[in-house]
């Protein structure tokens, strides 16, 4: 045989081992949701951030997750991108007074971080177990 068949031969054989897809978008939506991203039914969380070990409608198990940093990061990134221009455009059009404006700024801040960090957890997990990453089943091309 030459080189170019036992390539196709190898690549029919790994075919036959696919494992299952998982749908990216409707993981990722249902983990902005914070559900399971396996069901879309059960939470995902318990408390504020806290990943439960496992999804009480499907069973699902969720405590491989490794979404240490990313929320936060996330979070900051998309704060800090949306109000630091309002900040520059409310400060030169309106020149409110700078408690006024360092007090309704910091609320909305604290405010949209806390809407959106347990989100992005959420969002984090579901991407994860989309890929299959870390302890959510094997690769994603390959049964074990």
């Amino acid at each position: 045989m030459t080189q170019a068949t036992e390539t196709v031969i190898s690549h029919a054989t790994r075919d036959d081992h696919m494992v299952d897809h998982r749908e990216m978008k409707s993981a990722l939506l249902r983990g902005w949701k914070r559900c399971c991203p396996n069901c879309g039914e059960g939470p995902m969380l318990k408390g504020y951030l806290k990943v439960r070990d496992s999804c009480p409608v499907c069973t699902q198990e969720l405590h491989h997750h490794r979404a240490d940093d990313g929320p936060p990061y996330l979070t900051i990134l998309i704060v800090g991108h949306l109000l630091a221009p309002l900040m520059g455009w409310v400060y030169m059009d309106f020149r409110p007074n700078p408690l006024t404006m360092l007090a309704g700024f910091s609320i909305c801040t604290v405010a949209l971080s806390l809407y959106l960090l347990p989100r992005f957890k959420g969002m984090i997990v579901a991407f994860q177990w989309a890929k299959r990453m870390g302890g959510f089943g094997p690769s994603a091309f390959y049964k074990d």
